[in-house]
C-alpha cells in the first residue's frame, strides 16, 4: 500500500504501519515534529516513511495515486475540513481508505464554538472547529465516502472512522 499521513506528529503511527506497507508519507505542519520522527525512524532502522514538513494546504499529492490516508487528531485543527476531505477523496485510488480519529466538540461542549476564538485570539490556544460527529459523517458522505466502521470509545472521547472511496 501507498499511504500519506497528514498531522504525523512524532511519527508512532507511520512507524508502527511500517512493517506492512509499502510506503508511507508522513507529514507534519511542525518542522520540530518532523525532526522527531525522522530521529525515531532512523534509530529503529525504518525506511519505507518519508516525513515531510508540509501543511495540509500546501500539501502536492497527485490524484488517485494512494490506497490509504490517515489524519489522526487532525480534522478538528483545520480551517476547512470539508475541503481536506474532498482533497483526500481525489487523493485516493478507487476503493481506498481514509482513516480519522477527531475530537467533536459539538457533541460534548457546544460552548468551546465561543470559547475557543477568545483563547485563539489571546495566543492561549490553537483554532479548533467545533462540529458533531454527524457533522463528520456528513462531510465525508457529502464528499462520496461511504462509512465503513465508526467508533467512540466513551461519550467524551474522539470518534474513530474508517471511510471507504467507492471502487
Amino acid at each position: 500500500m501507498q499511504v500519506l499521513e497528514i498531522g504525523c506528529g512524532t511519527g508512532s503511527t507511520a512507524i508502527a504501519h511500517a512493517p506492512y506497507v509499502r510506503q508511507i508519507r508522513a507529514t507534519d505542519i511542525s518542522s520540530k515534529m518532523v525532526e522527531i520522527a525522522q530521529r525515531k525512524a532512523n534509530a529503529a532502522s525504518i525506511e519505507n516513511v518519508t516525513f515531510e514538513q508540509s501543511s495540509v494546504d500546501d500539501l502536492s499529492v497527485a490524484d488517485h495515486t494512494m490506497d490509504a490516508v490517515l489524519a489522526l487528531s487532525v480534522l478538528h485543527l483545520l480551517e476547512d475540513k470539508d475541503a481536506v476531505i474532498a482533497r483526500v477523496h481525489n487523493t485516493l485510488k478507487p476503493g481506498g481508505i481514509f482513516v480519522s480519529s477527531t475530537v467533536c466538540l459539538g457533541d460534548t461542549m457546544k460552548f468551546f464554538k465561543y470559547i475557543g476564538p477568545i483563547g485563539q485570539f489571546l495566543g492561549l490556544m490553537p483554532m479548533v472547529k467545533v462540529f458533531t460527529k454527524q457533522e463528520l459523517t456528513d462531510s465525508l458522505t457529502g464528499a462520496g465516502f461511504d462509512i465503513d466502521y465508526q467508533w467512540r470509545a466513551g461519550k467524551n472521547k474522539a470518534v474513530f472512522i474508517v471511510a471507504k472511496k467507492p471502487a
